[in-house]
C-alpha cells in the first residue's frame, strides 16, 4: 500500500492574502497559487468535506452519477479529482469500464491512490490517476463518454479553456457533469449559507488543516465572485454543449450542470 508522504516545505507556505482575495480568479499567478494551496490542504480535504458540506457532499457526487447515466463499458474521465471521492463513485456505481482521475496537485493524486489501493480489485482495477491540468487535458480527441468536475471549475486559470477541453476529449453523445457550488436563491437560506461559509467554516477549517496557506480564505471567497449559475449554462453553451441544463440541490448551495456534446442522437 502506497504512503503518504510529507508535503514539502514550499507547499506550506501562504498561497493567498487579503489582498489577493477581491480579485483571486483575475489573478495572474492563480494557477501555482491554486497548486501551491491544495498541495497544502491535501491531508484534510476530505475530512474539511465531511464536516463542512454536513456530509451532502458524497450525496452530491452520487446525484452527478446518476445524471450522467453511464452505460455498461463507457469511458469516464474525473478532471480536478482532488482525493478521488467521485471517481470512485463512478467505479462503485457504474458499469464504466476505466475511469480515470485527473488533477494537477501530486498531493491530492498521492491521497487518491492510497485510497485506491484500498478499494476491493474490481473497483480498483477500474481505476487509474493521472497528473494533469484541466486546461489542456493529454487524452486524444473523442476518447471518453463522460467528462465530470467536481468543485474545481471555479479553481481554474481559465474555465472557458477547460471547458473546451472537455469537449474536445468527448465523443458524440459524451455528458460533461459539473458539479459546483452556488448561491441559495432563499433568503434565509442565503444569509445563513454566507454567515456560515464567510465566518464560521474558514476559521474551523483552517483549525482543522491546520492551514498556514490561506485556502479557505480563498475557497468561500472564490464561490461568491465566480460565475452565476446563468453564466456556467451560457460558458458550456458556447464551448459546443447542446442541451445543457441545471439543477440546484440543498436550496441552491450546490448546482449540476450537465451538457451534451451532439452528433449521436442521445435522449436528453
Amino acid at each position: 500500500m502506497p504512503e503518504i508522504t510529507e508535503q514539502p516545505e514550499s507547499a506550506q507556505s501562504p498561497a493567498w492574502d487579503e489582498s489577493e482575495l477581491d480579485s483571486l480568479h483575475t489573478n495572474a499567478d492563480k494557477h501555482d497559487k491554486v497548486q501551491a494551496m491544495f498541495n497544502a490542504i491535501a491531508r484534510s480535504y476530505d475530512l474539511n468535506n465531511r464536516i463542512h458540506s454536513l456530509w451532502r457532499d458524497e450525496a452530491w457526487r452520487k446525484r452527478a452519477v446518476i445524471e450522467a447515466k453511464v452505460q455498461p463499458g463507457e469511458r469516464v474521465l474525473d478532471v480536478a479529482c482532488g482525493t478521488g471521492d467521485l471517481t470512485q463513485a463512478f467505479a462503485k456505481y457504474t458499469q464504466a469500464s476505466q475511469i480515470v482521475g485527473s488533477d494537477f496537485t501530486a498531493g491530492m493524486l498521492e491521497i487518491a491512490e492510497h485510497k485506491r489501493a484500498k478499494l476491493h480489485p474490481n473497483l480498483a482495477d477500474r481505476i487509474q490517476y493521472q497528473q494533469a491540468d484541466a486546461q489542456g487535458l493529454p487524452f486524444e480527441d473523442a476518447s471518453f463518454d463522460v467528462v465530470s468536475i467536481a468543485f474545481g471549475i471555479r479553481n481554474v486559470q481559465v474555465p472557458e479553456k477547460a471547458i473546451a477541453e472537455f469537449h474536445r476529449v468527448l465523443r458524440p453523445d459524451g455528458r460533461l457533469m459539473i458539479l459546483e457550488f452556488g448561491q441559495p436563491s432563499f433568503g434565509l437560506m442565503r444569509w445563513f449559507n454566507t454567515f456560515y461559509c464567510g465566518s464560521i467554516m474558514p476559521r474551523t477549517a483552517t483549525w482543522i488543516a491546520r492551514d498556514t496557506s490561506g485556502a479557505y480564505k480563498y475557497l468561500p471567497r472564490s464561490v461568491t465572485s465566480f460565475k452565476s449559475q446563468s453564466e456556467m449554462e451560457a460558458m458550456m453553451g458556447n464551448a459546443g454543449f447542446d442541451d445543457v441544463w441545471s439543477k440546484p440541490m440543498t436550496f441552491g448551495i450546490c448546482t449540476l450542470y450537465r451538457g451534451v456534446v451532439s452528433g449521436g442522437g442521445l435522449e436528453g
